[in-house]
């Protein structure tokens, strides 16, 4: 498997996908995930140095239950004061030191876990000929996982950039990192964000 070292050939023509970096997530959030203020300066610093090539994704909640299918209805049931009836709207948008960025860098809003649930979205990346994804953003163990599962079933080379994940879960986290290194290597690189400054070539 590839760390660091990943060459230089296979971070070339890439866009940054950040997931989900958004008030609702942040300390004093309904979702609060308590690394992401750890891991936030790393985000922000690779999207400074590609701003146009970043896509931020937001996760958006329905306004009622009802509006999802099936186990969603359930879910969304549970967390009845994330439904945006209920829910103020500034949580749904993205931290104030990342939306800064917003243009260049684009917005796509999705309805589930998976970047990829807005379909607009690989349409997007292949209108452009991307062929790698490097992924950064929240929480590794759930919408980050999806979005990189999903990537890997469209044929997409995957960096994904270790210090700059956040999850709510240590050993979640943890898990995951063991999992792509054991069982995805070929599809999915782990660099850190140094390693990504140094080998991604726009």
């Amino acid at each position: 498997m590839r760390d660091a070292k990943t060459p230089e050939s296979q971070i070339r023509h890439a866009v940054h996908l950040c997931i989900d970096m958004q008030n609702i997530f942040a300390p004093g959030g309904l979702w609060e995930t308590p690394w992401m203020e750890k891991v936030l300066p790393t985000v922000a610093a690779i999207v400074s140095r590609h701003q146009d090539r970043t896509i931020f994704t937001r996760f958006i909640t329905p306004l009622n239950p009802e509006d999802r299918p099936g186990q969603w209805q359930v879910y969304f049931q549970r967390w009845r004061q994330a439904n945006r009836l209920q829910l103020p709207p500034s949580a749904l948008d993205l931290v104030p030191a990342l939306a800064r960025y917003v243009p260049p860098a684009r917005v796509v809003d999705k309805p589930a876990y998976a970047a990829f649930s807005n379909p607009r979205l690989a349409a997007t990346l292949a209108e452009k000929s991307i062929g790698t994804v490097a992924i950064t953003g929240a929480e590794t163990d759930v919408c980050v996982l999806s979005t990189v599962l999903s990537a890997v079933d469209l044929g997409f080379r995957i960096v994904i950039v270790e210090d700059a994940l956040c999850s709510s879960s240590d050993a979640g986290h943890d898990a995951l990192m063991t999992m792509y290194r054991m069982r995805f290597h070929g599809q999915v690189d782990l660099v850190t964000a140094e390693g990504l400054a140094e080998f991604w070539r726009e």
